[in-house]
This record gives structure tokens, C-alpha cells and sequence, in this order.
């Protein structure tokens, strides 16, 4: 993987994980995150992974 393509795939998962938080109502900002909880943050995480676990089967089965 090139040097660009890796750092558009960061970008992406961090706008995604933005995205995500928002989405929940985690109050996720840019830098320092030390103020939240290991649930909230943790949430972000799995729900993440549940939207992209969604949107693969979605893909697979051809919707």
C-alpha cells in the first residue's frame, strides 16, 4: 500500500469515527479526548463496527 493510499484510509476511518460519534452523541473533538468515558469511547468503537459489518453484508448481498 502506498504511502497515499494509507493516509486516504486514515482519513477516512477518522472522519468515519467523527461521523459515528456524532451519531451517538459522544462529544468526540480533534486532540485531547481524556474527558470521556472508556464507555463512550468504546461505544464509538463498536458501533463503528457495526455499521461497517452492516454495510458489508449489505454489499454481499447485493442491495
Amino acid at each position: 500500500m502506498s504511502k497515499k493510499t494509507k493516509r486516504q484510509a486514515q482519513d477516512a476511518l477518522n472522519n468515519f469515527k467523527y461521523e459515528v460519534a456524532n451519531e451517538i452523541g459522544v462529544p468526540l473533538k480533534n486532540g485531547y479526548n481524556g474527558d470521556l468515558t472508556s464507555y463512550q469511547n468504546g461505544s464509538v468503537g463498536g458501533y463503528m463496527v457495526k455499521k461497517m459489518i452492516e454495510a458489508q453484508e449489505r454489499e454481499m448481498s447485493g442491495k
